[in-house]
């Protein structure tokens, strides 16, 4: 397997077929960081992750993404319906603005975490069972509820995704 850069790597995770939506999904239910989420993925390619590794990549980031990117998150999704003079011509350009901002600082704090990630070595016999177990690590630190059917193929989606950009 080819391994790259956490930033590369998450944009193309990111880009594939149905992984923004499953990653939003996923995000609005368990309140979880979606970089931290592929960068388990990321970590899930060349190794096992485990709890500590997972608490660290989470500290390393959280007062970034609950101070910045949460924030412009917020007001970006605001903007959609509100308030006056929201949504309008005007505002819709700000959004987009606001929209470039969060990319540009979702970006920084995934080069905080590529500093993380250490490759265990060739990976698994089955990489998207390994990828998958690493997703669902990342999940169940938010939250023990057994998933619904949607989660479930969310995960599947984005581990599926995250193991052919590695595998290409």
């Amino acid at each position: 397997m080819v391994t790259v850069q956490l930033p590369d790597f998450a944009l193309r995770v990111h880009g594939g077929d149905g992984v923004g939506p499953a990653c939003v999904l996923l995000q609005d239910r368990f309140g979880l960081d979606v970089n931290v989420l592929l960068y388990a993925a990321r970590v899930g390619i060349g190794g096992p992750l485990t709890p500590p590794v997972l608490q660290a990549a989470t500290a390393r980031v959280a007062l970034w993404h609950a101070e910045v990117v949460r924030p412009l998150r917020g007001v970006r999704r605001r903007l959609k319906s509100g308030p006056s003079p929201a949504p309008s011509p005007v505002t819709a350009e700000l959004r987009e603005q606001l929209q470039s901002l969060e990319i540009r600082a979702e970006l920084i704090e995934l080069g905080e975490l590529d500093a993380l990630v250490r490759d265990t070595g060739p990976g698994a016999d089955d990489p998207t069972a390994q990828v998958t177990a690493a997703l669902l690590l990342a999940v169940h630190a938010h939250s023990q509820r057994p998933l619904t059917a949607d989660e479930d193929a969310a995960l599947a989606t984005i581990a599926a995704a995250a193991v052919a950009v590695a595998t290409t």
